[in-house]
């Protein structure tokens, strides 16, 4: 019997002031009974409009009905056949944005809840599922990926079922990108992380990590050891900050720095991890984002009594997941809206100790349809605070660009790429992900990589 009720199951979820001091996950994930339960509210529409809002075009219909049957390997298989990392788009995929909004079922009620019954499926098989090893026909064609991300990682995983002989090389001594740098454990543990890289591996992917393409070899000299077409999936590592006199203070991270230290190099964990990180009492994180978010609700595990974010537009305007604001202020963040800093103030040996800020309105819409903020004379103030994370964006590393001849990219430094196939400026490169488009979502770039593989394919079977 389909379930008519107009409400998701809920999903269970650690107490906020328990959580707030611990780095485990926050969702704790649906039960068999809530899965079978959840997935009987979905219509089995004809159309299946939920599937166009899927970058990678999951078969949601299909799953779903396998999990309200109880079958949920084979609603894995179904889910595998066009995502290749389920386990991390069912925790960090804006579903409420994209195959949920255009769920029939939204009309009247809420959504049927894809991402939470994504990630059950996912879970399910890391525990319970049998590795399938998939019988691939090699064409002994060779294919480099740079970045081991979310696009990296989609596009290694479709060449290599086509039967292509892909490397991966991966800046960084852990691959995963911005899965395991960028993203806090409490929203996507690590180890799950590395399970879902290692499905990949088992379709023969080879990963060489501690390889800076641009730094260790170039693009050129990929040609030269025999690849026929190279993606770059490198991402956007590097941050951006305001231009404010006292952001050279110590205590003043970029948040990139911020999250890298607590979440790839596990300084949540210090002394019994090498890489400390200095957070004091008090903190303040510039930026309306989800890196702000996850950099704020790292502070606050880390130990800070206050933790504010300061966004200088107001709450409609915050581009972070509605989610991640809901936890954000369950746990205690403090949200100082409509407010930008002018100047960090540091002590007389070079440590800052507070931030000076102007309170904000917003005025007439910007090119980015968004109103303008505008400050308000007269209303400077002082925030005392220890630590300052910015967390207003990042662009991608200039490495490439720097070393490629011919490689064209826009001004602030995404390589220029088409937006159906990847392909750039340079005869057999491909790009795709945050590197093209600067920072923006897990599923984007995993769309961009998997439409780059097809292009890929067809390119060096053109050569024939």
């Amino acid at each position: 019997m389909p379930n008519m009720s107009l409400e998701k199951v809920s999903m269970p979820e650690q107490d906020p002031n328990v959580r707030n001091k611990n780095f485990l996950e926050v969702a704790l994930g649906y039960t068999e009974d809530m899965a079978r339960e959840e997935a009987q509210r979905c219509l089995q529409c004809k159309s299946k409009p939920c599937v166009q809002g899927c970058p990678v075009n999951v078969q949601i219909p299909e799953f779903i009905k396998l999990v309200a049957e109880g079958n949920f390997e084979e609603a894995y298989n179904k889910i595998r056949e066009t995502n290749s990392l389920p386990a991390v788009c069912g925790r960090v995929c804006p579903q409420e944005s994209q195959c949920e909004q255009l769920c029939v079922r939204a009309k009247k009620g809420e959504p049927v809840a894809i991402g939470r019954l994504e990630r059950y499926v996912a879970d399910w098989n890391m525990r319970n599922g049998k590795s399938k090893t998939e019988d691939i026909k090699k064409l002994n064609k060779k294919v480099a990926v740079v970045g081991s991300g979310p696009a990296g990682l989609t596009c290694a995983g479709d060449l290599a079922k086509m039967g292509y002989d892909v490397t991966i090389f991966e800046a960084f001594h852990t691959p995963g990108g911005v899965l395991m740098y960028g993203i806090p454990e409490f929203r996507l543990p690590k180890d799950l992380v590395q399970s879902e890289i290692e499905t990949v591996v088992k379709l023969g992917v080879e990963i060489r990590t501690n390889m800076v393409i641009g730094k260790v070899l170039s693009l050129d000299e990929l040609y030269d050891e025999g690849y026929e077409a190279i993606f770059i999936g490198s991402g956007a590592g590097l941050p951006s900050f305001m231009g404010i006199p006292g952001e050279n203070l110590n205590g003043v991270y970029s948040a990139n720095e911020f999250l890298t230290r607590i979440n790839l190099m596990k300084a949540y964990k210090f002394p019994d991890c090498d890489t400390p990180v200095k957070v004091g009492e008090n903190v303040a994180v510039v930026g309306g984002g989800n890196v702000a978010m996850d950099a704020a609700r790292s502070a606050k595990r880390l130990g800070a009594r206050n933790v504010y974010i300061v966004y200088r537009r107001s709450e409609a305007e915050m581009p972070a997941r509605l989610e991640e604001v809901h936890h954000a202020k369950e746990e205690g963040i403090n949200f100082r809206l409509l407010n930008n800093p002018t100047k960090i103030i540091g002590t007389d040996d070079g440590w800052v100790k507070g931030m000076e800020c102007v309170e904000m309105e917003l005025g007439e819409p910007d090119s980015s349809g968004r109103r303008r903020p505008v400050a308000k004379k007269g209303s400077e103030y002082v925030l005392d605070v220890e630590t300052v994370i910015i967390a207003i964006g990042q662009s991608p590393n200039p490495l490439i660009k720097a070393t490629t001849p011919g490689l064209e990219t826009q001004k602030w430094g995404g390589i220029i790429a088409d937006e159906e196939t990847g392909a750039t400026s340079r005869e057999g490169v491909y790009a795709g992900g945050d590197a093209v488009t600067g920072a923006a979502t897990v599923i984007l770039a995993m769309g961009a990589g998997k439409k780059a593989a097809k292009a890929i394919d067809e390119y060096i079977r053109s050569k024939g």
